[in-house]
């Protein structure tokens, strides 16, 4: 199965939906420090490395809107400004894997910029959430790549025949957009159930496609939520997850989205491409996930 999954996603079969998992294994280039992906290292990072009240613990949209309602939107968006626009984090396998398949499609929901760093000097779309904004009816930012820089641009301008990242939880580049706190969410997925969270070429393109769902652990609501909008439309199945421990609460939503789900990982998939063994030594073997 892992052998057959790695050669569909070689040959585009498969459109890559990654979760915190993908980052597995990257630290700090100055510090060694893991880089923050998940729910509660996301939620620690952004508090001083000390834990938060139980209730806000449980997922990191809660905790941001504490802290946003305390200190300001601004601060949860300077806090991962910090984290991924101005920190060098070393590169995490599966980017690597991607960057030499580049993807035709490829959904993110990190907030980091491995993603953009792996098509560096490839023309594409960039596609990322926006939330609680004036003037437009629709949740998403569009800028083309010319293989330099980016330019913002209007839905009748995008090339439709670049290959497409979309980050609907935003990055830092080329300018900060994020999709963090509870009044975020709320925001993003109403306009999201309601169509105007995804550009209409990828209402389109969508259609009957099947993904591979790498480092994504689908235990709450808000992640639930975000990945049964984005791949609506999908074939059958919608695609495999690969979860190397999954619950019985995991394996009954995976089975209501039509989703197969594979007890592999990250490294197990890599080491079926061909990529190494050596490549597990850089997962840790749990990791949590948090949108």
């Amino acid at each position: 199965m892992l052998q057959r999954l790695a050669a569909a996603l070689t040959r585009g079969d498969l459109i890559p939906y990654l979760g915190p998992g993908a980052l597995a294994g990257v630290v700090d280039t100055a510090t060694g420090e893991p880089i923050p992906a998940d729910s509660d290292s996301l939620i620690l990072a952004m508090n001083n490395g000390k834990p938060m009240s139980r209730r806000l613990m449980w997922e990191f949209p809660r905790a941001a809107m504490d802290v946003e309602l305390k200190r300001g939107r601004s601060a949860v968006n300077r806090f991962l400004d910090t984290t991924y626009g101005q920190r060098t984090w070393t590169r995490a396998p599966l980017h690597d894997w991607l960057k030499d398949l580049q993807p035709r499609y490829v959904i993110d929901i990190n907030r980091d910029t491995q993603l953009q760093d792996s098509y560096v000097g490839v023309p594409h779309t960039l596609v990322r959430g926006i939330a609680r904004i004036a003037g437009t009816d629709y949740r998403f930012r569009l800028d083309h790549y010319d293989g330099t820089d980016y330019r913002q641009v209007e839905l009748e301008e995008v090339d439709q025949q670049l290959p497409v990242l979309f980050k609907p939880l935003g990055s830092p580049r080329p300018d900060a957009t994020y999709i963090a706190s509870d009044a975020d969410f709320v925001d993003y997925l109403t306009e999201l159930m309601g169509g105007f969270g995804i550009p209409a070429f990828l209402k389109t393109y969508r259609q009957e496609r099947q993904y591979l769902f790498l480092g994504l652990r689908l235990l709450r609501d808000t992640e639930r939520m975000v990945m049964s909008d984005l791949i609506y439309g999908a074939g059958t199945p919608a695609g495999w997850a690969l979860i190397a421990d999954p619950t019985d609460k995991e394996r009954r939503f995976c089975e209501s989205k039509g989703v197969e789900v594979v007890e592999a990982d990250i490294p197990d998939v890599l080491a079926a491409a061909g990529l190494g063994d050596a490549v597990g030594e850089l997962i840790p073997a749990t990791h949590e996930v948090g949108c």
